[in-house]
């Protein structure tokens, strides 16, 4: 099953925003949600503060400017198979 990694913080319109597209998307295009909140390693906070929200399947990588669901579904249709 397809991954797809998804990196947030609470308090976050945005992220919430990006967590109900990828929930809904979920329906079409079967995949297993990891969600991280930057806040529980340092090395997230200092790589994806300025990106969140943001979306890790395989290689493909949206951030926040890039996030929307044509590009989500773009990603998930590009990656469904690897």
């Amino acid at each position: 099953m397809m991954k797809v990694i998804y990196y947030t913080k609470d308090n976050c319109s945005l992220c919430d925003d990006a967590k109900a597209l990828l929930l809904m998307l979920q329906h079409d295009y079967p995949f297993e949600l990891e969600e991280r909140d930057i806040y529980t390693k340092d090395e997230w906070l200092e790589e994806y503060q300025l990106l969140i929200p943001y979306v890790q399947i395989n290689q493909t990588t949206l951030n926040c400017e890039e996030l929307n669901i044509g590009s989500l579904e773009k990603a998930l249709k590009d990656n469904i198979h690897n």
